[in-house]
């Protein structure tokens, strides 16, 4: 008999804030999210210890993805920040920097957390009604019918992640694919409930990134299709290749012990049933002028040779992955039982072509009506395919939520030093009515907003990483980055050309201050002024959608890790 372990009692952490281990591993992580910040941000490289590949990044989802920690307020922010990505796509760093900046601001004020937490939310509620007026010097309208307001913001996306190592006519390049892409997945016809297409990402990795293209409809790597050969396709009277979309297996070995008990007749072989109802299946097909027949999983060999053999294209082990944007194209219903085949489940096809790139050979489905395309996707090395690979799917996304509501925000860390003057000035005028509601003192709101403040300052501070000066000018707000190296001048302007967002530029008679973070610095002379937007002059724009989510998120993961007053954890 084996011995018995007595049962630990759970382990109780009161005030976890207080103590050194929790933090310490805060700061760390602050720091390597920091180092980690903007288009100079410092790569990391991630593996496990044990073997296995090495991840080498700079994007949020990847390290967070990557990093394990045993503190449980970490892991509460990690899984914030996890969740607001997984919705969003993009500005992961920002939202978990600034939670770092907030919780670390917040616990060493000389006031109560409940206190904190109230402030902080008529905070957030400042900065977010002053984001959502159309008087905010922040917001840029993005008009859909030109393209350059896009381009910045994909290119802002683009260049944010060395570790994709672009160069400018690589971003060049990518940038008009990755729109090409998006506008391939708008819908011609507008309906009532319209719904955006899709871009399927086909790798090929060891090529030049300015080889990659973008195809309208779907690529599938077929090796057995080869260039050169003449690809007849059966089509229907009215010129069109009828497509059958299979979900099921067409192995043969469909009956599985495991759904029940099977009664068989003395001397009737399954095998030989199964497979004549596949070849049922098959004449069906035929009988039905299917031209095309794609199959997620297996398909058995006679029944992919008598389809063959009547003129009809065969592609299996589609995979999972293609049979949304497959269904999608061909407006095709997935079949998934071999017994029932409904008229109703076929699709359409305008025309087939093999394609043959950087070796590899592709059956390309070209729909009537373009919703989903394929974009050929080429780096020079595994890891920075896979970084650019994000990048893109971020993109995609950014664009899709920026359609939901066309509006985008300034970048390099302009909107949140703007944001900073913004509340230092409206903080320093509310009546005295705003004190009584949230039951708090007017020092105590100050002290708290000043933490506010310079949390949304560190993040744009994070942005420099060659020990460089950082400068807020006094009439817009907007951040001003100053080359490492300079001595401290009186006329800045002789040093620095344009803001972080590339808006502002040292023509007009600005003054600036440094942008250190201190309590007590000056701020903005009155409210920061907004100045006219030329989007021709924009160079970073950041997600609207995504940086609003962030910045809710990031505040309200922070008050709940400065609430916590015990954690509770299992020894066994």
């Amino acid at each position: 008999m084996s011995r018995l372990e007595a049962k630990k009692p759970p382990l109780f952490i009161s005030e976890p804030l207080t103590r050194n281990a929790v933090s310490q591993s805060l700061s760390l992580l602050s720091g390597i999210l920091k180092s980690s910040y903007g288009p100079a941000g410092r790569l990391k490289q991630l593996h496990n210890g044990v073997g296995g590949c090495v991840c080498t990044t700079s994007q949020s989802s990847a390290l967070l993805g990557h990093l394990s920690t045993s503190q449980a307020v970490l892991r509460v922010l990690t899984a914030s920040v996890q969740n607001h990505v997984s919705r969003f796509s993009d500005c992961g760093l920002f939202t978990a920097i600034l939670c770092c900046g907030f919780v670390e601001n917040f616990r060493s004020l000389n006031v109560a957390p409940f206190t904190v937490i109230k402030i902080s939310k008529h905070l957030l509620s400042l900065c977010m009604d002053h984001l959502k007026s159309e008087a905010c010097g922040c917001r840029v309208s993005v008009d859909f019918s030109s393209v350059d307001t896009l381009v910045c913001l994909i290119r802002s996306i683009l260049t944010s992640k060395p570790a994709c190592m672009l160069n400018k006519t690589e971003v060049d390049h990518l940038t008009t694919l990755v729109l090409k892409a998006f506008l391939f997945t708008v819908p011609c016809h507008v309906e009532t409930n319209a719904v955006l297409g899709k871009c399927v990402i086909v790798p090929v990795k060891g090529r030049r990134v300015v080889d990659s293209t973008v195809l309208p409809g779907l690529l599938i790597e077929t090796p057995e299709f080869q260039l050169g050969k003449p690809l007849a396709v059966k089509r229907t009277g009215s010129n069109v290749i009828k497509t059958a979309l299979f979900s099921v297996s067409m192995s043969g070995d469909g009956f599985n012990p495991e759904e029940g008990t099977i009664a068989v007749h003395h001397g009737v072989s399954l095998e030989a049933s199964e497979l004549n109802q596949l070849l049922n299946v098959g004449k069906q097909l035929v009988k039905d002028e299917v031209g095309l027949v794609i199959c997620q999983k297996v398909m058995h060999p006679s029944l992919k040779q008598y389809l063959k053999e009547n003129g009809v294209i065969v592609v299996d082990r589609a995979g999972l992955s293609l049979m949304e944007p497959l269904g999608h194209m061909t407006g095709s219903q997935p079949i998934a039982s071999i017994h029932l085949l409904s008229p109703g489940c076929y699709g359409s096809l305008k025309d087939l072509r093999i394609e043959s790139f950087a070796s590899k050979h592709f059956l390309h489905l070209i729909p009537e009506d373009t919703v989903i395309c394929s974009l050929i996707l080429c780096n020079r090395s595994e890891t920075a395919w896979d970084e650019l690979k994000r990048v893109c799917e971020t993109a995609e996304h950014v664009l899709q939520l920026t359609m939901k509501e066309p509006v985008a925000l300034l970048g390099g860390g302009c909107t949140e030093t703007h944001l900073a003057s913004y509340i230092r000035h409206k903080s320093s005028s509310l009546p005295a009515s705003t004190f009584k509601d949230l039951d708090c003192s007017q020092t105590q709101y100050q002290l708290v907003a000043d933490g506010f403040c310079r949390s949304l300052e560190s993040v744009a501070r994070s942005l420099s990483h060659d020990d460089g000066e950082i400068l807020i000018d006094m009439v817009y707000g907007h951040c001003w980055f100053v080359p490492s190296g300079f001595p401290c001048v009186s006329k800045w302007s002789d040093l620095v050309s344009k803001c972080g967002c590339g808006m502002k530029d040292n023509t007009e008679d600005l003054s600036w201050r440094f942008l250190q973070g201190q309590s007590g610095s000056p701020g903005v002379q009155g409210c920061p002024k907004e100045p006219s937007v030329k989007v021709a002059d924009l160079l970073t724009l950041d997600c609207f959608a995504a940086k609003c989510s962030g910045l809710q998120v990031a505040l309200e993961t922070a008050n709940l890790i400065l609430d916590l007053s015990y954690i509770i954890e299992d020894q066994n």
